[in-house]
């Protein structure tokens, strides 16, 4: 369980990584828009995955 939130912050933190590198390069904006999509949905997973840790520990 504890390896979970790593991931999900490490995955949320590439993406956002992702997206500033192809906004500073003048990339695609429609290449810019997914990744920041992608972006927010991944911090809703990994919001969901904090407190179902957080949850988990409480027993």
């Amino acid at each position: 369980m504890n390896s979970l939130v790593p991931i999900a912050v490490a995955a949320v933190a590439i993406v956002l990584l992702l997206g500033l590198v192809n906004m500073m390069r003048g990339g695609s904006a429609h290449r810019s828009q997914q990744l920041m999509r992608l972006r927010v949905l991944l911090q809703f997973l990994a919001i969901l995955v904090i407190m179902f840790v957080v949850w988990w520990r409480a027993f």
